[in-house]
């Protein structure tokens, strides 16, 4: 199961309380005070593992306390210091505050550490307040608690280039077709609900991550088929590849279908309306020549660049790659 947006709840370690003592030894006729300090608590720290994909383990444990510091001790010990809490997360997720919104961390890198609750003060123990007019005072600190907060946990898939496009548009036949990836395929609207990564070589041991998003539909931006889950998913990709359906099953206008989801995208995020993008005819194999010709015709008038395959033959799949290459700087033709 995928899982790419939850909220957790993490507790620091208080600190440990100082300790109220005085030294009492034989043959000492003036002990004085000896309380030692608590110990630090412990921190709640996020990192990023890549071998984690998605946030399911969140779904099951979503409150996480690190450990307290230990009490301060007579003969002026120090409170062992509380364990920190080691929470890892998956490459791509954004750390946010729960209550206002406000960003906090980016992993957009495997193994960054953000500390995201810190543990609290060790009090003072007596020792510590010893003075010349008060040898043997009688006051301590009590621990500070750690920070408490709530967090949302949003993953964004991190890939060179998305495929995005309309419900059974084709871009699990294509990312099966060109990866290794094997997503699910069949001929029913929304059968991807969550995102593919495959990673397609290229010529002279190159190779990009191209990532499968789930259908959008209109009104995908306001969250009409869940869109707005899918979206933050086209957010890191460098290049996008938008998938038309130009067989007498897609859509009846090919311009319009291209429209609709270049609105969505531009009111999701105006930054993703000016991604590059490569618009492609999919299912060459069955297609209307009306519908390929007048797709072809509008790209040339947009300035789009066009390529027309079909995932299930594999005619036009490397000029595709080549053309997805061109955008991304990898390797040569």
């Amino acid at each position: 199961m995928f899982i790419d947006y939850v909220k957790i709840h993490l507790q620091a370690g208080a600190g440990g309380n100082g300790c109220l003592a005085f030294r009492r030894e034989k043959f000492v006729p003036r002990g004085g005070p000896s309380g030692g300090d608590g110990g630090r608590g412990g921190d709640v720290v996020l990192e990023s593992n890549p071998h984690l994909a998605t946030l399911l383990p969140f779904r099951y444990k979503k409150h996480f306390k690190a450990g307290r510091g230990g009490h301060g001790e007579g003969s002026k010990r120090h409170g062992k210091d509380g364990q920190d809490l080691v929470v890892e997360v998956p490459v791509g997720t954004v750390v946010s505050d729960g209550d206002n919104g406000e960003v906090l961390f980016d992993f957009d890198k495997p193994g960054l550490r953000f500390t995201a609750a810190r543990g609290g003060r060790g009090g003072r123990g007596n020792a510590r307040f010893a003075t010349s007019t008060n040898q043997a005072p009688r006051r301590t600190e009590p621990g500070r608690p750690g920070q408490e907060l709530t967090l949302t946990l949003e993953l964004k898939t991190l890939a060179d280039v998305g495929l995005i496009g309309f419900p059974n548009a084709g871009k699990s036949t294509l990312i099966a077709a060109i990866s290794a990836a094997r997503p699910e395929i069949a001929d029913y609207p929304f059968t991807t609900l969550s995102p593919n990564l495959g990673v397609m070589s290229y010529r002279d041991f190159h190779s990009f991550v191209v990532a499968d998003i789930p259908g959008l539909i209109e009104g995908a931006h306001d969250g009409s088929g869940l869109g707005d889950r899918f979206l933050r998913h086209v957010e890191r990709t460098r290049l996008l590849a938008h998938l038309i359906d130009v067989s007498d099953l897609g859509p009846e206008d090919p311009e319009e279908a291209h429209r609709v989801i270049q609105q969505e995208l531009k009111l999701y995020k105006s930054a993703l309306a000016r991604l590059d993008q490569i618009v492609v005819a999919s299912k060459l194999d069955a297609a209307n020549p009306e519908k390929l010709e007048r797709l072809e015709s509008y790209c040339r008038r947009q300035g789009l660049p066009f390529q027309a395959i079909s995932a299930a033959t594999g005619s036009g799949l490397q000029q595709l790659k080549d053309e997805m290459a061109r955008h991304l700087g990898v390797g040569s033709k």
